[in-house]
């Protein structure tokens, strides 16, 4: 099978992987040539590979859309574009060597429109480097991570939306934060409460509408809702729909010249916006005839955008779209008072967005933007001690060949959309900008494989938007790292994530304050992980336990052992056994010495969860569960200003706040 192999290297799958054991694994052939057919190049017979790997090879001879350089860097051009063919005298044609053709470097980051040998192009030109923390002018800064639903407010509401978040921003902002970093706040679908994670959205390009609150533009607050229960989870089910219905009330109720304004606010984000507003009106529809969530389970005319039957769906609904319009308009105009009352309170940062991996399959993207997307395919993860399974997200993302195509112009506008109500943005699993592991539809994880992508320009690209907003990067890099990826995180001036958990050292003791990379960003915790109490108390056990998920397969004795033992190794780190360590019903002591140790790093920017700073002891997300765990239900016991105002609290932000301004462990 060495065509069907150099058929896989040519479109960027690869063959081989290594494990988390260092252990070579092989991709099967079936499964390379199941990806192969998923990615648009037929590979069931030697006729067809052979017929692939041609079309594939004249595919990447055709000259780029796009061209993506670096400020203060000669460019060599593509052989497609440096071709030239003499013919002599006698009629023969002979090509000549043109390999040395480059482009002058250029001082100015931007994008450039090009033209050589008659092809037109845009030439990206990006900075050497994102901006830093230092760039800020605050020094060792630090912030909360909110998540934006847990948030409770005096007004009864069921989950908390943008208003809540502006309430955090200002109290945050008085306790020494320049920082505040949220959960993705990507577009959900419209109205339905089935699928909540922020990690598995419509679109990325535009926002959850139900976020949105209209007195942070100045119009009337929303109606009341259907009277609350005082239960600590989110019912998304009913909260959703209500919160729809909430807001078609507010849009009956606006005047011409507020529907004026809201039209000439939207007039700049043109045919994308309007193209979403259409999808959700679709999803609407379809959903109330009885469709299951997605554009694949619509009837088939539907299923192409630019069909004539959604022309005359778009023709017959207008007041429809005009509601969805509506809602982008004030979620993104919400969001973008957020970010000003950050900045206006003194925050050097403001929010830091998060910007998820993939998208939901049949969303949005998937269906707007269906030349971009990955088509038949997943993304997820290979299998490795913890997952012997190998993970499916059931999501899909860009393509290589799609980006490839469009000169990358999704790809910037994802990133463009998500910095323009951030000061910056952290990227999902940012191991995907250099290879993603996608499975055939319908077939386990363990029969994917790697996919490559092009990292060093979807670097620079990150770095050209990030320049141009403003913006720090942080790159999500925990996992296996794929060769190469953090010296190129580095030479972009992007920072890596320094979790307490994960930061060990050979001993396999907990890693000191000092040691600490300054790149990177140094975080108690993630949404993902055990809080600090929880981790103590051993909460996060009692969840392994329940649901037959103790790494490694211990008895609960062994695993309460090692944690007895983890638990010294840590509080030696915290504080050198300056004091007695806390029995495990005790963890107030812990979380607050986690927290000074944090804020002792050299890292420009710590992060902590909310859920550290009140020492709660249950974790937003529990990865791997769907319904088995309340993941991203959890809502605060009581409005935050009360308690940020209790004094354990109070306490917890002045010990961090205190670490951040004074000189860095040595």
């Amino acid at each position: 099978m060495q065509q069907l192999h150099a058929l896989a290297e040519t479109i960027g799958l690869s063959r081989t992987w290594w494990d988390a054991q260092g252990r070579e694994m092989i991709v099967p052939d079936a499964s390379l040539q199941a990806l192969a057919q998923a990615l648009g190049y037929p590979a069931a017979t030697p006729a067809q590979i052979a017929d692939s790997l041609d079309a594939a090879r004249k595919e990447q001879a055709c000259p780029p859309a796009m061209i993506v350089t670096q400020v203060g860097k000669t460019t060599p051009l593509p052989r497609s574009l440096t071709s030239a063919v003499l013919t002599a005298p006698d009629g023969t044609t002979h090509r000549l060597d043109t390999s040395s053709w480059t482009l002058p470097a250029l001082d100015e980051p931007g994008y450039y429109p090009l033209d050589v040998n008659g092809h037109a192009l845009t030439l990206a030109v990006a900075p050497a480097s994102c901006p830093s923390i230092a760039s800020l002018g605050k020094g060792r800064i630090w912030g909360p991570a909110v998540q934006i639903p847990a948030l409770r407010s005096a007004s009864p509401q069921p989950f908390g939306n943008f208003a809540d978040l502006a309430k955090a921003v200002d109290a945050f902002a008085q306790t020494g934060a320049d920082a505040v970093a949220i959960n993705p706040v990507h577009a959900l679908f419209a109205g339905d409460g089935r699928d909540f994670s922020p990690y598995s959205p419509s679109s990325r390009l535009y926002l959850n509408t139900s976020m949105g609150d209209p007195g942070l533009v100045g119009l009337p607050p929303l109606p009341p809702g259907a009277p609350l229960t005082p239960d600590a989870l989110i019912d998304w089910e009913t909260a959703l729909p209500q919160r729809q219905a909430q807001l078609r009330a507010v849009f009956a109720a606006l005047d011409a010249p507020t529907r004026q304004r809201i039209a000439a606010d939207n007039a700049p984000y043109g045919k994308g916006l309007r193209d979403h507003a259409l999808f959700d009106a679709l999803s609407v529809h379809f959903a109330q005839s009885g469709s299951a969530k997605g554009w694949q389970s619509w009837p088939k005319a539907f299923h192409d955008p630019t069909s004539p039957q959604v022309a005359a769906f778009a023709r017959d609904n207008a007041g429809e779209i005009e509601f969805h319009l509506f809602t982008q308009w004030l979620a993104r105009e919400s969001l973008a008072a957020v970010q000003r009352r950050a900045r206006d309170a003194g925050m050097a940062m403001g929010l830091l967005a998060d910007l998820a991996v993939g998208v939901h399959l049949g969303g949005a993207d998937a269906w707007a933007m269906r030349d971009a997307m990955l088509d038949g395919l997943t993304i997820g993860a290979p299998p490795d001690p913890l997952g012997p399974l190998g993970q499916n997200w059931m999501l899909t993302g860009f393509s290589p060949q799609g980006l490839a195509r469009s000169g990358y112009a999704p790809w910037i506008a994802t990133i463009r959309a998500a910095l323009s109500t951030a000061g910056a943005l952290r990227i999902d699993h940012a191991f995907g900008l250099a290879r993603l592991w996608v499975i055939p539809q319908g077939t386990p994880s363990s029969a994917g494989a790697y996919l490559r992508y092009p990292l060093e320009d979807l670097l620079r690209l990150v770095t050209l938007e990030a320049h141009l907003a403003g913006a720090v990067i942080v790159a999500e890099d925990l996992g296996t790292t794929p060769q190469g990826f953090e010296p190129a995180l580095a030479a972009h001036g992007m920072l890596g994530m320094r979790v307490l958990w994960f930061e060990r050292a050979r001993d396999d003791g907990f890693t000191g304050a000092s040691d600490y990379d300054a790149r990177g960003v140094a975080m108690t915790g993630t949404h993902d992980t055990p809080t600090v109490a929880g981790w103590w108390s051993g909460r996060d056990l009692e969840w392994a336990q329940k649901l037959g998920r103790l790494p490694g397969d211990p008895t609960p004795d062994q695993a309460q052992a090692q944690r007895a033992w983890d638990r010294g190794l840590l509080w030696a780190t915290l504080t050198h056994d300056a004091e007695p360590r806390p029995e495990p019903d005790n963890p107030a002591p812990v979380v607050n010495a986690a927290l000074r140790h944090m804020g002792a790093t050299p890292c420009g920017l710590a992060i902590a969860p909310l859920e550290d700073l009140l020492g709660l002891r249950e974790q937003p997300n529990l990865p791997g569960t769907t319904t088995e765990h309340p993941n991203w239900r959890r809502r605060l016991s009581r409005p935050l200003l009360d308690l940020l105002d209790e004094p354990e609290t109070a306490a917890r932000l002045h010990t961090l706040d205190a670490a951040r301004k004074a000189p860095p462990v040595r």
